[in-house]
């Protein structure tokens, strides 16, 4: 109601914001920053501190005999940090406002350090949080450290992993992806490919760790043979890029966990946002769709990008446009974009359709689809499914199940679940992994177990649906480009190199049309049922006659006798219709 801040009713040195620690804690510090407002300008520029047990009698913060007056912001974004003279020990802690902007009110938001104390009165407060037995390197790793861990991974299993780049970001640091697969550099025909893409925002720091403790562990259950991590291992093609935003994060790093987590970091060099980078092709679709152009005269997938957004001075970031042309060279069918600040999985549409809406529900054609994934994680991670944990800041997602649709939430223009769902055969959702976007180190563990099961579960979610390869049925060669078409979902998929696809259905039974240019299109029943593991779903498609002249006209061959006579039967049939009557 105060448009992102708290805000006092009254202008006077009598104000204060509270917090309730719910126990007995040693308070260290605060930050500070103003209200978050593009309509009015409210921060506060001094202030006390003050402690209590009961919210009766309070002990103000002091320095010797005097109180202290913590200088606060001058600005409304900067965040401040204050630590406290000697640190206090109390259940309450008040923000007593003193100073503030001149020609605004009392506004602030607040982030309290402190270490909570055990409660000799309550048992239970003594438990900790269960710690991971898995052997990985739970620490925050810059650029240097991130290149050195990807590099002990691959020296530890050289048969199952690659390094490779997909490009620079704008200060020229790499976008290392580590790939893991039984043949690592190939792709197999009929095995899918999978990506999780984390650090689009810098100081959205948990993403990026959780990956470089999946490859750790992916590394080392498949050496020890680990039945679950094997199939896994052989059976998909996984892409991990851990940081696709790097110069945002050595930002954020250098800061540390308190200060980066508030905006430091979020955004590229440039000052790019990464996650409205990329083209709008929402709207072009829903202009031709409002026009009944889809899909004959307008497609209903693998949509091109505009060529504003080609242009040498478009503003796109150069860390987009490598993963643009990472995404377009590799046939990628599942994937996930790694936030922080939330505990939440959205699924697109990330757009609203009403474009003057801030939010809007805004289903895809694959709607059920979409939030079949996006269940699988929120219900599989130890915090999301825990319905007695509290909210991360204002909104309750556990009402909906932990997930959401983007644009029901806020609607985003340009984002990469969108971008990957009409421009590519990719499926994408975003998991937003806990509540702090820049955890402190102890915490990572916890971190990792709340969240294994649910990547290894999501990854496996690849396989669900139907696959195959769609060939010539004369040459039984794969066709490359062939479009799959699935009865009654306006949203079909395009065939690999080779002829391979693999189109994510939830359990059913479904028409599909295999088709391609110059051929005659094939349609067959495939039955997609609850276990998971793709329905082998092949088809063998003939030419067309005319298809056939044309390559051999091409290639120069004479024409059978018997073709000869019966395009001359045609040509004079033709002849004689368009003839006078």
């Amino acid at each position: 109601m105060f448009d992102g801040a708290w805000c006092a009713d009254e202008k006077n040195k009598d104000q204060w914001f509270e917090v309730d620690a719910k126990r007995l804690t040693r308070f260290t510090g605060v930050i500070t920053q103003g209200k978050n407002s593009i309509w009015t300008d409210d921060w506060v520029t001094s202030y006390k501190v003050q402690v209590s047990n009961d919210t009766h009698s309070w002990k103000t913060c002091k320095n010797g005999t005097e109180d202290v007056v913590f200088k606060a912001n001058k600005d409304p974004e900067t965040p401040v940090l204050n630590h406290l003279p000697s640190p206090m020990v109390g259940r309450y802690i008040r923000i007593n406002p003193q100073t503030w902007f001149e020609n605004g009110t009392i506004c602030l938001r607040a982030e309290i350090l402190g270490c909570p104390l055990p409660d000799p009165n309550t048992v239970f407060m003594w438990e900790h949080d269960p710690q991971p037995t898995d052997k990985l390197e739970f620490k925050h790793h810059n650029y240097k450290a991130m290149r050195r861990l990807m590099k002990s991974v691959n020296d530890e299993c050289p048969d199952i992993t690659r390094i490779y780049s997909i490009g620079k970001s704008y200060l020229g640091l790499n976008m290392y992806v580590m790939e893991i697969s039984d043949n690592p550099g190939q792709h197999e025909l009929g095995e899918p490919e999978f990506r999780y893409v984390a650090g689009m925002h810098g100081n959205e720091v948990v993403g990026r760790e959780l990956m470089l403790n999946l490859m750790q562990y992916l590394c080392k259950e498949y050496k020890k043979g680990n039945d679950r991590i094997v199939r896994l291992v052989t059976e998909t093609r996984i892409h991990l890029l851990p940081s696709m935003n790097p110069d945002g994060y050595e930002t954020a790093y250098k800061l540390g966990s308190e200060l980066s987590g508030w905006a430091y970091g979020r955004w590229t060099y440039q000052g790019f946002d990464l996650n409205h980078n990329f083209a709008d092709l929402n709207t072009p679709f829903w202009e031709a769709e409002d026009n009944n152009e889809v899909p004959d005269k307008f497609p209903n997938h693998f949509i091109p990008i505009p060529e504003y957004y080609t242009l040498p001075n478009a503003t796109v970031a150069p860390e987009t446009r490598a993963v643009i042309d990472w995404m377009q060279r590799i046939p990628f069918v599942l994937s996930a974009n790694l936030h922080g600040g939330e505990l939440v999985v959205t699924y697109p549409f990330d757009m609203t359709r009403s474009y003057w809406m801030a939010k809007e529900l805004t289903p895809t054609a694959d709607d059920s689809m979409f939030r079949w994934l996006s269940i699988v994680y929120a219900t599989s991670h130890r915090v999301m499914a825990d319905d007695n944990r509290r909210i991360c800041h204002t909104e309750n997602f556990m009402k909906s199940g932990n997930i959401i649709n983007g644009a029901d939430w806020h609607t985003v223009a340009g984002s990469m679940n969108d971008f990957s769902y009409m421009h590519t055969n990719c499926f994408e959702v975003t998991i937003e992994l806990s509540c702090d976007k820049f955890p402190h180190e102890q915490e990572l563990p916890t971190e990792w177990l709340n969240n294994k099961e649910s990547l290894l579960l999501y990854m496996e979610q690849v396989h669900r649906g139907i696959k195959g390869v769609v060939r010539d049925k004369d040459t039984e060669k794969g066709i490359a480009e062939a479009i799959i078409v699935v009865n009654e979902l306006n949203h079909d998929i395009r065939t690999a190199a080779d002829g391979d696809y693999w189109r994510l259905l939830n359990p059913g039974e479904y028409e599909v049309t295999a088709k391609a240019e110059g051929y005659h299109p094939s349609t067959k029943s495939c039955r997609v049922s609850y276990e998971n593991h793709a329905t082998i779903c092949d088809f063998y498609i003939s030419k067309t006659a005319k298809q056939r002249l044309r390559e051999m006209l091409a290639n120069g061959k004479k024409l059978p006798k018997e073709l000869m006579l019966r395009l001359r039967q045609l040509r004079t049939r033709q002849f004689r219709s368009n003839g006078p009557k």
